[in-house]
């Protein structure tokens, strides 16, 4: 079940790259919330300014105007340390490239997570991630490298690092690119359920329509700008 009050705020962002003749402006006034126990999806082509959106809303770029406020706290008024820690401790992401460390094993990089990213005893540690491992089918593969994974198999362990902590917020950018639909739809499962069951904010954005139909919340940005009125197509009844 949604949350009733937006976990995330973004009021009239903009942000621009170059100067002088070549300053492009690549977000044009957007303002979206984001909810807990929602999948939100930003779909249009590439190029539309969808992973801009993506890094300004998570802290990993600053707007040149406007605003995001995520827990009632102001991201722009942090500082640099302020945002990693809030990042640390608030978010999961998962990027296009799997961003895994080629030598380490699945459940080396699940529990480089947990033991450096919280802390965790290496008993508790261990726990979480074989659980983990099984319920993403990976526990025959846990020790094998990255290097030796398929697409599909590395995109399960990036998916699983970002929602092994259980993030307030989980920012997914074109989680299903690389991946044939049987793999991809298992990803947005996942992700759906991380919303649906344990009450994360996600913010999915892609230009694969067959993830429409696990989306609570629908945008779409064409040319850096919300199409229409910028209002989210709203689904009762998402999968």
């Amino acid at each position: 079940m949604s949350s009733a009050k937006p976990m995330l705020e973004a009021r009239h962002l903009v942000r621009s790259f170059g100067t002088g003749d070549t300053k492009t402006t690549v977000i044009h006034d957007v303002s979206l919330d984001l909810y807990g126990g929602e999948v939100t999806l930003m779909m249009g082509p590439s190029g539309s300014g969808k992973s801009t959106l993506l890094a300004l809303l998570s802290g990993l770029l600053r707007p040149d105007s406007g605003d995001v406020f995520a827990l009632g706290q102001r991201l722009g008024q942090m500082s640099e340390s302020e945002q990693r820690r809030f990042r640390l401790r608030h978010c999961g992401f998962i990027f296009q490239g799997f961003n895994l460390f080629p030598s380490l094993t699945p459940r080396e990089q699940l529990e480089m997570v947990l033991r450096w990213g919280e802390g965790t005893s290496q008993r508790e540690a261990e726990r979480r991630v074989e659980e983990a491992l099984k319920q993403l089918g990976l526990e025959h593969r846990a020790d094998l490298t990255a290097d030796q994974l398929s697409g599909g198999e590395k995109q399960r362990v990036a998916i699983a690092r970002a929602l092994l902590k259980n993030p307030t917020f989980c920012f997914a950018d074109e989680p299903t690119s690389s991946l044939d639909w049987h793999n991809g739809e298992q990803v947005v499962q996942l992700l759906w359920a991380a919303a649906h069951e344990r009450g994360a904010a996600i913010f999915i954005v892609a230009h694969d329509a067959r993830i429409v139909p696990y989306a609570d919340r629908v945008y779409y940005l064409e040319d850096g700008r919300l199409a229409a009125d910028g209002a989210a197509s709203v689904r009762t009844h998402p999968k």
